[in-house]
C-alpha cells in the first residue's frame, strides 16, 4: 500500500461506462489526472526497450517506417489470441507502473491523484493505489455509447469487446467506490461527495 499522502485514486470501468466523463469531473475539481491507456500508447512508440520486445514477439510489422505502432496490426494479433495478449500486457503494464509512480513523485503536493485505466484490476495496478472506483452502467446503454461514439463499430464488435474485459460483477466486488453513470442517477453529486471524502483523507470502513 502507498504511503498516506496523496491519496491514489483508481478509475476504472467497462468499455461505454463513461469512465473517461468521470475523470473529466474529477479534473475539473483540480485532480491532476494520469491517463494509463495513453500513457501506454506513448511508452509502445517511444519507450526502446518495450519497442524491441514488442517487435520481437509480433514481428517487425507492429511499427511503421516512420516508426510509430501499428495499432491496427498488433490489434489484430492479439484481439484474438491471450498467450500473445497475456505477453504484450506481461511487457508493457511495468513500464507503466514505474510511469505512473515517477508522475506520481511530480505531483506529489496534491492532496489525491487519480488513474484512469481500462485494466486497472486485470494489470493488478490497483495494488499501488489506495482506493478504486469503478464507473457502472447497463451493458445495453454502453452498447448504445459505443456505437454513437464510433460508428464504424457493430453491435457484434461491442459484445465481443465487452465478453473479453472483466464482467461487471466483478468489477464491482473489487471496487472500493462506485459512481452510476446510468442516464437515472445524477454524476455529478456524486462525484463531488467522493471528491470531498477524499479531500478530508477519509478511510473506508
Amino acid at each position: 500500500m502507498p504511503s498516506s499522502r496523496p491519496l491514489l485514486i483508481g478509475i476504472t470501468g467497462g468499455i461505454g461506462s463513461g469512465k473517461s466523463l468521470i475523470t473529466r469531473l474529477f479534473a475539473l475539481l483540480g485532480v491532476p489526472v494520469y491517463d494509463a491507456d495513453t500513457r501506454a500508447r506513448w511508452l509502445m512508440n517511444q519507450h526502446p526497450g518495450l519497442r524491441q520486445e514488442i517487435s520481437g514477439l509480433i514481428g517487425p510489422e507492429a511499427y511503421f517506417g516512420d516508426g510509430s505502432l501499428n495499432r491496427a496490426y498488433m490489434a489484430a494479433q492479439v484481439f484474438n489470441n491471450a498467450e500473445k495478449l497475456q505477453k504484450i500486457n506481461s511487457m508493457v503494464h511495468p513500464k507503466v507502473g514505474q510511469d505512473f509512480m515517477h508522475w506520481v513523485n511530480q505531483h506529489a503536493h496534491a492532496p489525491c491523484l487519480l488513474k484512469e485505466a481500462a485494466l486497472l484490476f486485470e494489470s493488478g495496478s490497483y495494488r499501488q493505489l489506495h482506493y478504486t472506483i469503478s464507473v457502472v452502467a447497463p451493458v445495453a446503454l454502453r452498447i448504445q455509447r459505443v456505437l454513437r461514439r464510433d460508428p464504424h463499430r457493430t453491435e457484434q464488435e461491442v459484445r465481443a469487446i465487452i465478453e473479453k474485459q472483466m464482467s461487471e460483477e466483478e468489477r464491482q466486488q473489487r471496487a472500493s467506490f462506485l459512481i452510476y453513470n446510468d442516464d437515472s442517477r445524477l454524476v455529478i453529486p456524486q462525484v463531488l461527495a467522493l471528491h470531498a471524502r477524499f479531500l478530508l483523507g477519509e478511510t473506508i470502513h
